[in-house]
């Protein structure tokens, strides 16, 4: 008599079908990810931001302290990748960066399309993680190629909402805290996150919920702390900023900014905008927390007034499940036509990332080319402008712990109203400044200010220091290079 087979259990067959599932979709999604990545890898680096974290990591590598030593408004997470990142690769380069960046976008998009999976089905999990990462591009690409803050908190947002959708609450909170920790901004995914917390355990029960996911956010934050200085993490991260946040005088020139950067994002979008705006008109999607995701993201952008591009990269994880929920409810031929419309999008960044001038970086390399033929290895450097990446091109150290002019006047990308001078300096940086500049002056000083608000005729400490002991050395594209005069060498 023949033995009658068994049979499998369910949870057996869900394995084997998800394993199956994310076996054909992960690959699908790395290529992509690589794709659109693409134009990442071929300057040396996109902005200045860039530059920044460039010198912060081989400052830290030579043994600066973060806030005390090296200083910047941004919490320690991006700052420690780099430093690691060159630890494995050498600081020479930033090929090893970007390979982290294509994998936090890759992370980021199959993190989207589980949650899409969870909720939707297999299909709407490929369509989520596809349309996210053919809109991660769609900003200039100084703002979307470039492996800067924001790109390094969307993995950690999506991991928090992953989470709380499955009542992880402690891990939960560590996401948000990681996303924190690799910029202020990425702590609005606490919002959404929070209301899954309630609507899942109403009343009474929400509250162990609400004590893990509290415990989960302090513990990473806490120990970010007392791994740096708690007194310059809480002051350089949350209460030593306050000038920054404001636009007053530079209302008309921020607002253009903001709307061009609106405009730009929503070309990329322009196959996942019309599903969303369909399915608003003929049913509700019932996803309230992506809603509040989107609304908590785009407070993110506005917190500070500054517009920037790469501020927009947060709306994007939102807006791509949004347009997968809202692609269920409509007819199936709507898919492929987002998925078209959005590759022929991609497309369009991905060659303009390719083919368009760097000017900037053009600029920046020639001046670290004349700082580098004008200085030694050991010499120090000041360079009194907003690219610090000539630091890192010219390969020579810092005279100051303030690595951009905007710490010590307020002036930050393209500010032009009246609150830039020494009086909105970051408190407490002018004294250490001179103290810095006293104790080891400089060697050369560059003035790349190039008539902006932030010069010599608008700032006294600088042009005091200049006037008692460095001459003219040259110029270059506008910057004037000064070295230290003979009787104070």
């Amino acid at each position: 008599m023949s033995a009658v087979p068994l049979a499998t259990p369910r949870s057996v067959v869900a394995a084997e079908a998800a394993t199956s599932y994310w076996k054909r979709l992960l690959p699908l999604l790395a290529v992509l990810a690589c794709v659109t990545r693409v134009p990442s890898f071929v300057p040396p680096l996109w902005n200045p931001d860039e530059g920044y974290l460039a010198v912060q990591a081989r400052l830290l590598a030579h043994g600066g302290q973060l806030y005390q030593t090296v200083v910047d408004r941004k919490p320690p997470l991006v700052p420690w990748l780099y430093q690691g990142a060159f630890a494995l690769c050498g600081s020479h380069s930033l090929t090893c960066v970007r390979v982290l960046a294509v994998l936090a976008e890759l992370l980021t998009a199959a993190a989207l399309a589980s949650l899409a999976r969870r909720r939707w089905g297999d299909r709407a999990g490929r369509t989520a993680g596809v349309l996210y990462l053919l809109v991660s591009v769609g900003l200039n690409p100084e703002d979307a190629q470039a492996a800067g803050f924001e790109v390094f908190i969307l993995p950690c947002t999506a991991a928090a909402m992953w989470c709380a959708d499955r009542r992880r609450w402690a891990t939960a909170g560590a996401a948000v805290a990681c996303a924190f920790l690799a910029k202020q901004t990425g702590g609005a995914v606490l919002l959404p996150v929070l209301w899954l917390c309630g609507t899942a355990r109403p009343g009474s029960t929400a509250r162990p919920a609400l004590l893990r996911l509290a415990t989960g956010a302090a513990l990473p934050v806490l120990g970010a702390a007392l791994l740096t200085d708690p007194a310059g993490f809480v002051f350089w991260t949350v209460t030593g900023s306050t000038a920054y946040a404001t636009f007053t005088g530079s209302e008309l020139h921020v607002l253009g900014r903001g709307l061009l950067n609106t405009a730009i994002l929503a070309v990329a979008c322009a196959g996942l905008l019309p599903p969303v705006v369909r399915a608003l008109r003929i049913a509700r999607t019932g996803a309230a927390d992506l809603w509040l995701w989107l609304a908590a993201s785009g407070g993110a952008v506005l917190m500070g007034f500054h517009f920037f591009g790469h501020y927009y990269l947060q709306l994007i994880p939102p807006l791509a499940l949004l347009a997968t929920s809202a692609l269920q409810i409509l007819p199936r031929d709507r898919v492929p036509g987002a998925v078209l419309t959005s590759s022929c999008c991609c497309a369009l960044f991905l060659a303009w990332g390719l083919l368009a001038p760097r000017p900037e970086l053009a600029h920046a390399q020639r001046l670290a080319a004349a700082v580098a033929d004008r200085t030694g290895p050991t010499d120090r450097v000041l360079l009194w402008g907003m690219h610090p990446e000539t630091y890192w091109l010219a390969d020579r150290i810092p005279a100051s712990r303030y690595l951009t002019a905007g710490l010590l006047t307020n002036f930050s990308g393209g500010r032009d109203g009246p609150e830039v001078g020494e009086k909105y300096a970051v408190p407490g940086t002018w004294p250490v400044f001179r103290a810095e500049l006293a104790d080891r002056p400089p060697s050369l000083i560059v003035d790349d200010s190039r008539g902006g608000p932030y010069g010599p005729d608008r700032v006294p400490g600088l042009r005091h220091l200049l006037a008692a002991g460095y001459e003219e050395a040259g110029r270059v594209d506008g910057a004037v290079l000064y070295r230290r005069a003979a009787a104070g060498q």
